[in-house]
This record gives structure tokens, sequence and C-alpha cells, in this order.
């Protein structure tokens, strides 16, 4: 079968599939797991985030090191990865969360390099259509991460968390948007490892999408049935209007009763989903 690559979602890094590899790999399953543009290795963290004294305004307003990352960057970056990985063959893709989009951009592109694509409670807008303005309809109006980030993404660039806060009660909301069934001494040691800045660029570009392009790739949507991230109305509605654009390939949904972090909280079963999948 096709090898696996497993794509993060904003704030994270390939590091939070270490817990799923093992499961695949010991099925017989190659899978690599890759950072996305502004992410892992790619990350560059503001000032703020390391400088003593702590300065609140500076979390607010601080332009971020990553700011010029664009969905055309992160997308470039995933083909190359993809074409080194698959040596020119298709490979199986599973974004999580915002690496949907990334994903999109890349298998209406190069849909030849993607075997199938595998949605992980991601965002999958429609065409000519911002992830970003799926956080405004009334379906995400009860998602948790909203109210965690801090200062103007249209002034800093990105969307920030404040990771160097001591705010218990900040953390603690951190950890229900996106841990809430993960255990607290894995979340804590997760939270440890995020990155403040997301680039705002990615979740404002848009894909318009082809019956050649993206809509010929097969693709799964893997719904959280908790995720207090990507509500599952949000994630509903991903599903019903990707099939209403591209009948004729509509696409595969697999429930899991898991929060934002099912990579996290149940690796084992989450391995079990995508491992049939190529």
């Amino acid at each position: 079968m096709s090898t696996l690559v497993l794509v993060h979602g904003f704030w994270h890094g390939s590091w939070c599939w270490s817990e799923v590899i093992p499961h695949v790999v010991a099925a017989g399953r190659p899978a690599v797991a890759v950072d996305m543009a502004g992410h892992g290795l790619y990350a560059r963290r503001p000032r703020w985030f390391t400088e003593q004294p702590y300065d609140s305004e500076a979390v607010a307003t601080e332009v971020s090191p990553v700011a010029d990352v664009s969905l055309d960057d992160a997308a470039e970056l995933l083909t190359s990865q993809i074409k080194r990985i698959g040596g020119g063959e298709p490979v199986t893709v599973v974004a999580h969360s915002a690496a949907g989009p990334v994903l999109m951009r890349t298998a209406e592109q190069t849909p030849g390099l993607i075997a199938h694509a595998v949605y992980l409670t991601a965002y999958m807008p429609a065409s000519d259509v911002s992830s970003a303005a799926y956080t405004q309809i009334p379906e995400a109006a009860d998602s948790l991460v909203t109210p965690l980030l801090r200062g103007d993404p249209a002034q800093t660039g990105a969307l920030r968390f404040d990771l160097a806060t001591d705010d218990a009660a900040y953390r603690q909301r951190l950890y229900e948007a996106f841990y809430g069934d993960v255990d607290p001494a894995i979340a804590d040691a997760a939270t440890g490892l995020l990155t403040p800045d997301s680039p705002i660029g990615i979740m404002l570009g848009t894909t318009t999408l082809t019956q050649d392009g993206w809509g010929s790739v097969r693709r799964t949507y893997i719904m959280c049935t908790r995720d207090e991230a990507i509500r599952p109305d949000v994630q509903a509605k991903f599903i019903s209007e990707a099939d209403a654009a591209f009948p004729d390939n509509p696409t595969s949904v697999v429930t899991l009763e898991a929060s934002h972090s099912p990579f996290l909280s149940m690796p084992g079963e989450l391995a079990d989903v995508i491992i049939p999948l190529g």
C-alpha cells in the first residue's frame, strides 16, 4: 500500500504523531510525519515568548516572524515532501485540522501524487472559500479556540496563543480546547511543545477546486465527535459541501468519539482507522 504521510495542524509539529506511527509501522505500513510550513523545525518564535520580563502588550502586538507564510508556501513545502517520500509514486496523506487546506491545494495542483486524502477533524473548505471563513459561521460559535487567541491577526500576521502566561485558567482552557480526553500528563507535555504562532495566511488562502483536480482524489473524513476546536457540526458542513460539489466522488466518513487530538488520546484506534486507507 502507499506510504502514509502524516501532517499535523496549527501550533503542533510532526512530534504529535509519535504515538501513532509505531502502531502503523507494526502493521507493515510505511509512515512518515512531516512538519508544516511555519511549524516544527520551520517554526519561528516571537521575541515575547522567551524575553523577560513578560510583556503582555508585546503578546498582543508583536508582528509574527511567520507572518509572511502563505497557503502557497505551505502547499509548496508539502508537495516537495510528498515527492521526496513517495519518490514520485502516490502517497496517502492524513491531514489534521489546519493542514486540511494545505492538502486540498496540493491535491488540486498535483492530484496524481495523492492516492488518498484523509482529513482528520480538519478544515476542508469549499472552492474559493477560506478556512478562516468557517470560524465565523454559526456552527463554530461555541469553539473553545477563538477565545484563546491573542492580538489581532491582521496586525500580528498569526493566530497566537499566549504560551508564556502563568494564568492557570488560560492553560486549563487550552487543555479543554485540544486535549479534553488526553491523559493530563501527556497533554501537559504536548502543550510544552506547541508553537505560539501559526501563520494566518494559511487560513486566509483559498483554492479553486476542479473535477480533474481535488475532485478526482479519493477522500475520507474522520469526524471527532468530542472536538471542542472544530465542532462536529462544522465538520459535517465540510463533508456535505464537498459531496454536493463532487457527487460522483463522495466522501467516506469514519467517526471517532474523540477530542481534537485522537493521535494522543487514542493512537491505537486512530491507527486502526488509517492503516487500511491506501
